[in-house]
Order: C-alpha cells, then sequence, then structure tokens
C-alpha cells in the first residue's frame, strides 16, 4: 500500500538575518559596557546585548529597539540572556541596574561616534 505524502506547510521559513543597524555595526570592537562578573573583557567577542524586559518592548518574537541595549561580550550577553547561570553572590536586581548602567554608557559612546540615538 502507498502512503501519500505529508502536506507541506504553506508557512515561509524565516531566511533572513536581524537587520544590522548602523547601532548593531558599531558594537563591533567596541569594550563591554556591561562588565557583569563573568566578563571576558574581549571586545573582538561585543555585540549589542538588548533587553529581555516587556517594559522595554520585548516580547513575543520582539526585539526590544537598539535604544534599550548595551554593548557586551559574549559572556556577559549569555548571562543577560539565560544561557548561563547566575554568578553565587549575584542578583538579578543587580544584574539589571548593571544593564541599565551599561546602556546608559553606551548611549555616551554612540553619541561620541556620531550614532546619537533618541528616545521618545
Amino acid at each position: 500500500m502507498k502512503r501519500s505524502p505529508m502536506p507541506r506547510s504553506t508557512k515561509r521559513m524565516k531566511t533572513s538575518r536581524p537587520r544590522m543597524t548602523p547601532i548593531r555595526k558599531a558594537a563591533r570592537s567596541q569594550e563591554c559596557t556591561l562588565r557583569f562578573p563573568v566578563c571576558n573583557y574581549n571586545p573582538e567577542t561585543t555585540a549589542l546585548c538588548h533587553s529581555n524586559l516587556l517594559e522595554d518592548g520585548k516580547g513575543m518574537g520582539l526585539k526590544a529597539p537598539d535604544t534599550a541595549a548595551a554593548f557586551g561580550c559574549s559572556t556577559c550577553h549569555d548571562l543577560l540572556d539565560g544561557r548561563m547561570p547566575m554568578p553565587k553572590n549575584y542578583s538579578r536586581e543587580l544584574m539589571l541596574a548593571q544593564f541599565r548602567a551599561g546602556v546608559e554608557h553606551t548611549h555616551r559612546i554612540l553619541k561620541r561616534m556620531g550614532l546619537e540615538i533618541s528616545i521618545d
């Protein structure tokens, strides 16, 4: 007995990468502004790390805007996104406070680079 083929999904697979904005490109080779206890201090791994909070615009399938992001090394990014465990004697509240400070520091750096971003 011959089986009928499985129906194909009409949904298109996501094929494009996130849009590279000038601010995201500016993160390359920058020092980490997060400086969590796990920081690797390696500018070669720096990326723009976006907030994961709903209040900053994060949601299902939505990334927070670049205005709610900081330059972060790969290990600080992993901690922020929950891909690694929280270090002992370090709290989520402290991490979020450091993230906010990192965002402010990142905004000052971007302003010096001529990439000032407006916050509505």
